[in-house]
């Protein structure tokens, strides 16, 4: 049967779909309205972390509202998709038995991440209420850094000798009651619960009741320890295409492991960090934060570029008397700065991406470093052969389109070099190259656009 006559596309589905979750945050958005019993079934039929963005977009009042109507079904999923600041609303007005429950029904990173949301106060309560078992795994997640893979690990996996028959694992799988809801490989281990080899479930399940472990586990498996940073982690996942990875002690034990769900969820968070840090917005706040407080947290950042503002407004004061001549050049001077500007922030951004994803590293620093002058100079060249005509028609004057041409072919390549070289430095010295680059690298070419330019008018139009 076609398509069009049995089912509807895929894509045309998805976008009804989000046009009922619109059409629900509407309504549960307008405090005048009584929710309808459709409504509630809608939100008890959302999946967990569709649920969790209908919560996230809806105010503050319909929000808490919406969390009530749903009571005991909350899932407890959603709690853990909610972002820090709603979370923390929302799970102010829980009850504290159901948060402990919902929170207990997670897993271990999970858990943790709804706990941590909490201040300390909240946090105590929750842990006396959650089952105790649950509540000294999360208390040993917290004692982790909160960067760390400790903090992301789960603590339930499947551990095996290397000894055992494929029949007696699935046998176990099948009886024990500590197997994880969710696992992606077997991990084998040896006399001190280390790491000797891993098992893909797909493996496992192809293979003979009467295959020893021993004779189809991948040896020297990729093992992350407990403190790496988790930027560490989602490289490791990366790099060596893993679904899943062991987690051990410093003594190389086996106590849990992280799987590529939670790393998914890293690399989003630390893509957006670098971001939000090169706008200069710091990588906490989010469209929920209140107004105030977003405008305060971004007058730091704005407060610094207006002393650079001043330095490039000083360069300009060194060439007044030049400008009161050729009026001309304050027209044109915008624009040998802008284009420094935005052409530097291109190779900037490559730069961060690549240092975070590790393609730049010392060893290949100076071909990048080279290859970005180039690219500058290349299109240096072609823009100031652009600029250099119209400026030189406007004004009716071929060495106004000269001096342009040069000082943007200049900047360019300043603006290349710099780009690549100002996160290179960053990094060295062991600062986060998202946080800080692109004012330093602002300043630099909007002071270095406005020195060639207006240098070169007064040495050749005076």
């Amino acid at each position: 049967m076609p398509w069009w006559e049995g089912s509807m596309p895929e894509s045309q589905a998805t976008d009804t779909a989000q046009e009922q979750r619109l059409e629900l945050i509407s309504r549960l958005a307008d405090a005048g309205t009584e929710p309808l019993a459709s409504d509630l079934a809608q939100l008890r039929g959302s999946h967990p972390a569709d649920l969790a963005d209908i919560i996230e977009q809806l105010p503050s009042e319909p929000r808490l509202r919406a969390v009530h109507l749903l009571g005991d079904d909350l899932p407890a999923d959603s709690l853990a998709s909610l972002s820090r600041r709603v979370l923390d609303k929302v799970a102010s007005t829980i009850d504290p038995g159901l948060l402990a429950r919902l929170t207990g029904e997670l897993e271990t990173d999970d858990a943790a991440y709804v706990l941590e949301c909490l201040d300390e106060a909240r946090r105590a309560r929750l842990l006396k209420e959650m089952p105790a078992s649950e509540a000294e795994l999360a208390r040993q997640a917290l004692e982790f850094q909160a960067d760390s893979a400790g903090r992301i690990m789960q603590r339930d996996y499947v551990a095996i000798p290397s000894y055992w028959t494929i029949g007696q694992v699935i046998d176990h799988l099948r009886d024990s009651p500590d197997v994880p809801d969710e696992f992606y490989a077997l991990f084998v281990v040896g006399a001190r619960h280390t790491p000797v080899g891993t098992i893909p479930l797909h493996r496992a399940m192809r293979a003979h009741r009467d295959v020893c472990v021993a004779d189809i586990m991948t040896r020297d498996p990729k093992v992350v320890q407990v403190n790496a940073d988790r930027e560490d982690v989602a490289f490791v996942f990366d790099q060596y295409e893993l679904t899943s990875a062991p987690v051990v002690d410093a003594q190389n034990r086996l106590i849990g492991m992280v799987t590529v769900d939670d790393v998914v969820d890293v690399i989003q968070e630390e893509a957006s960090e670098d971001m939000m840090r090169l706008a200069g917005v710091g990588p906490e706040h989010d469209i929920y934060t209140a107004a105030v407080q977003t405008a305060r947290n971004r007058f730091n950042w704005l407060l610094i570029n207006l002393f650079t503002a001043f330095l490039a407004s000083a360069a300009i004061a060194v060439f007044a008397s030049t400008i009161e001549q050729v009026v001309a050049l304050a027209v044109l001077m915008p624009i040998v700065a802008s284009m420094g500007g935005n052409a530097g922030m291109q190779t900037l951004t490559v730069a961060v991406r690549a240092i975070a994803t590790r393609e730049l590293t010392p060893a290949n620093a100076a071909r990048v470093l080279g290859k970005e002058v180039l690219v500058g100079l290349c299109n240096g060249v072609a823009f100031a052969v652009l600029t250099g005509l119209g400026a030189g028609l406007w004004f009716s004057s071929v060495p106004i389109g000269l001096v342009i041409g040069a000082a943007m072919v200049f900047n360019m390549v300043v603006a290349g070099l710099f780009g690549a070289l100002v996160p290179m430095m960053l990094e060295r010295a062991r600062i986060d190259p998202a946080h800080g680059a692109a004012v330093i690298l602002t300043t630099v070419t909007d002071v270095v656009g406005f020195f060639a330019f207006l240098g070169l008018a007064q040495l050749t139009l005076l």
